[in-house]
């Protein structure tokens, strides 16, 4: 499910184990955006490091779908 944009604070649910993850950075380089997340709960040592996947109706992160609008959240 596309947004118009991934930010910080963000909640994203992965598909495979339907665990929380919350954005923590976005950053650019050279012809990709990548995000940041940290399983919620988790420990500091299990950050995951994500390309956006670009749509023309938004932005998505492959894998995940975004938490904040759902029931599941």
């Amino acid at each position: 499910m596309p947004v118009p944009s991934i930010q910080q604070g963000q909640l994203w649910r992965s598909n495979k184990t339907g665990d929380n993850w919350l954005v923590t950075k976005v950053y650019s380089e050279v012809f990709a955006t990548y995000a940041v997340i940290r399983k919620v709960g988790g420990t500091d040592a299990d950050p995951r490091r994500v390309k956006v996947e670009k749509h023309d109706d938004g932005v998505e992160l492959p894998g995940y779908t975004f938490t904040q609008e759902s029931e599941y959240f």
